[in-house]
């Protein structure tokens, strides 16, 4: 238990100190481990994490994945979906700003990623707000916000990793984030209405509804099919998580040429930054992976479950103390980063409390309903400040735009947020209604 702590503040310390967070895992962890164990089992444990993780079937989905958003990142649907969502809500006041949540709703639904989702659609929505009068703190909050439910709604990346971590369906994890991703898209449209009543100059009473053009129905009617294909060929039986990356990468390359979003340079693009992405990805599950055997041989996850039952703690006191470092770690911790640090530690926990709560009696629908919390908690830290990604991101697209504004224009969904994690801990079949 002590040499954990002191591990987990070597961790933060190097944090600090601006070394990757990948590299200050896999230092501390083999450190650690050498510490306990001797040089030669830390070398030889280290060989085989980075040798297997390499070679492993079930992580060849996660660039599958990421290069199937990349090319629908460069085909254009995000047009059609930002120009549907316009034609639903254009004419209410805030409209465009709802528009853009929905539009982001529907692009994470085959993108997976937070900040791809945030990147993409403040190119796409951005300029109509601001035509139509916008305040930018409601229009940069509106994208920051709805680009962050591309790690919840199916197919997400983070979904993946937190079933490979505990060993979960994947499939499974990804039907149990449905619902909670609609959830967020309706009370991000709630806090865009009640922000425009108490202010109304952040948004026009109404907007015009821009042309929609066939090229734009098509994006929208290639999205719906690529969703389609994959969650059908999942739960259908047709293929597996993995193989549905494939299929799904395959046909948004046919989507991406289709929509003649397709060249020789952009396709190049696409790939170099799956390669990137997907190498950043792995080193920090190789760093994880060192630091989590350390401080599972210091015995952490042993020594906490013991501790919560020595003090008789009530189930949800120790859920909310979780969640509650969760949106801590997150004031400076990547996100990914954040869930390889602490899945491994929390959910031997999760499982050994009794929430009595009907439904929750089974450790796999625990499982579920904690890694759609642990995902939703994730998303409010990817736009809390001081780190925030998704702000950051917008701030990289927008640089006409301070941080300060966009931070100010996230206040309304992250409150939304924090109602939305109340409903789920209270209502736990939310998350587990679809998976039954």
């Amino acid at each position: 238990m002590t040499e954990s702590l002191f591990g987990f503040a070597a961790l933060l310390g190097l944090i600090f100190l601006r070394v990757p967070i990948a590299f200050a895992m896999a230092l501390v962890g083999a450190a650690g481990f050498a510490y306990l164990r001797g040089w030669e089992p830390t070398f030889s444990m280290i060989g085989g994490i980075a040798f297997d993780t390499g070679l492993s079937y079930s992580l060849s989905v996660v660039p599958l994945f990421i290069l199937m958003g990349n090319l629908l990142t460069i085909s254009g649907v995000s047009h059609g979906l930002y120009a549907a969502a316009n034609h639903l809500l254009g004419g209410a006041r805030g409209g465009l700003a709802m528009a853009s949540v929905v539009a982001c709703g529907g692009f994470s639904a085959v993108c997976g990623s937070s900040l791809a989702t945030a990147a993409t659609m403040s190119k796409v929505a951005m300029p109509s707000m601001r035509r139509y009068g916008y305040a930018d703190s409601l229009a940069t909050g509106s994208i920051a916000a709805g680009g962050t439910l591309g790690i919840l709604i199916p197919p997400s990346v983070i979904m993946i990793v937190i079933g490979l971590i505990t060993e979960s369906d994947i499939g499974k994890l990804f039907i149990a984030g449905i619902i909670p991703g609609i959830l967020g898209i309706l009370l991000y449209m709630a806090a865009v209405v009640v922000a425009t009543r108490l202010k109304p100059d952040l948004a026009p009473k109404a907007e015009g509804v821009e042309p929609f053009t066939q090229r734009e129905k098509a994006g929208v009617l290639a999205v719906i099919a690529l969703f389609a294909v994959i969650m059908t060929g999942i739960y259908g039986g047709f293929f597996t998580p993995t193989e549905a990356a494939g299929v799904g990468a395959g046909t948004a390359l046919l989507i991406a040429w289709m929509m003649g979003g397709l060249s020789g340079r952009k396709l190049f693009g696409a790939a170099v930054e799956c390669a990137r992405t997907t190498a950043m990805i792995f080193a920090i599950i190789i760093g994880a992976d060192i630091f989590t055997n350390y401080i599972n041989f210091a015995g952490l996850p042993d020594a906490l479950t013991d501790w919560v039952y020595t003090q008789e703690l009530n189930a949800y006191w120790v859920l909310f103390a979780i969640i509650a470092i969760y949106i801590i770690l997150g004031c400076v911790l990547e996100s990914l980063s954040m869930i390889l640090l602490t899945v491994p530690v929390f959910y031997p926990l999760i499982l050994e409390l009794d929430f009595g709560v009907a439904g929750l009696d089974d450790p796999e629908a625990v499982l579920i309903w904690f890694a759609v919390l642990v995902v939703v908690v994730t998303e409010i830290s990817l736009i809390s400040p001081p780190v925030g990604l998704n702000v950051f991101v917008l701030r990289s697209v927008l640089r006409d735009v301070p941080l300060s504004t966009i931070f100010r224009g996230v206040i309304p969904f992250w409150l939304s947020d924090l109602v939305r994690l109340a409903l789920l801990v209270a209502f736990p079949a939310l998350s587990l209604w679809l998976v039954g």
